[in-house]
């Protein structure tokens, strides 16, 4: 690991975590500008639907998860809170397509709502209980995979979309998916623990067949492999699908977010790939890390292994 690595990091990050709401960080650098949107951005439309049933409704006007949510509350009369997670071009709930930074200008978004709540005691025999966990990017961290075999596959209760509500009664709502993960985690191995989930609402009856999603005027979109790129900080872009080694690196580092924190998260690794576009060395690169995603604290451990990745990707050695 090259010298250096762990100082640049580490001072930044323990900074970060000492602010509380009434404080503010020491004046900064400004940092560089945010990319500009996208001619038409803000005026691309798509087609939606709740996941159990309900009539298309239209969305546009959204640089974000948390402001797309908004949109697709204020087209079905519902509370944004109340929307789980969004998938895309299935009703069904399959992680493999759910939502992240990037939608496909022709892609149809299915909105997941909560459903029935259920409680569930479990006695933590082992120090790993098997979950990755995820979250919509606006305070609802949920279940995207159960390892086969282990002590979550075994508790049939639990499944994958179903939203962590409370640990052992302390309300984890507003918290990210990594902060979920630790506290899981942190555990004690040979005690009892109680998890209040709550569950996509299921649709009662067969749903009507869905229609692929219409393909909007030209004047709304562009064909080819542009995508509408949301961004927790800044405007939405439409951008070209990342290339190849892009979406080879992304997947890398999604797969180490899950071996080092217990979270899978494709918009952060596509966040991370990002960040590291540019960067001649492991040390530029864990800097701008800190400097776009200090709140996460990563090991530098991670960091190293990320930035091989990415010049692994580069180089042709990932599958």
């Amino acid at each position: 690991m090259p010298l250096g690595l762990r100082s640049k990091k580490k001072d930044k990050s323990k900074e970060t975590f000492k602010l509380v709401e009434s404080e503010a960080p020491a004046p900064a650098p400004a940092p560089a500008a945010a990319p500009a949107p996208s001619a038409g951005a803000s005026r691309l439309q798509f087609h939606t639907q709740l996941a159990h049933g309900s009539p298309t409704g239209r969305v546009e006007g959204f640089g974000s998860a948390r402001e797309l949510y908004a949109r697709i509350g204020e087209a079905f009369g519902i509370h944004p809170a109340q929307i789980m997670f969004c998938t895309l071009n299935t009703h069904k709930v399959d992680m493999d397509k759910l939502l992240g930074a990037q939608i496909g200008l022709e892609d149809f978004i299915f909105a997941h709502v909560k459903g029935q709540r259920k409680e569930v005691e479990i006695l933590k025999t082992d120090d790993l209980l098997g979950l990755t966990i995820t979250d919509n990017g606006t305070g609802c961290a949920f279940i995207k995979r159960i390892k086969e075999g282990s002590l979550m596959d075994q508790t049939k209760t639990v499944c994958v979309g179903d939203h962590i509500e409370t640990i052992n009664g302390k309300n984890v709502s507003e918290c990210r998916h990594y902060e979920v993960a630790k506290m899981l985690k942190d555990l004690e191995k040979g005690q009892k623990f109680k998890l209040e989930l709550v569950e996509p609402l299921k649709a009662f009856e067969k749903l009507e067949p869905r229609t692929k999603g219409r393909t909007l005027s030209e004047a709304k979109i562009s064909k080819g492999r542009e995508t509408l790129r949301l961004r927790a900080k800044g405007p939405a872009t439409v951008e070209e699908m990342p290339t190849e080694v892009e979406e080879k690196a992304i997947k890398k580092v999604d797969e180490l977010l899950e071996t080092y924190m217990g979270i899978r998260d494709i918009e952060l690794a596509a966040t991370i790939v990002e960040a590291g576009r540019d960067k001649k060395n492991p040390d530029e690169f864990a800097v701008a890390l800190d400097e776009a995603l200090g709140d996460f604290a990563f090991p530098d451990e991670f960091v190293f292994d990320v930035w091989g990745a990415i010049g692994d990707a580069k180089k042709g050695r990932l599958e």
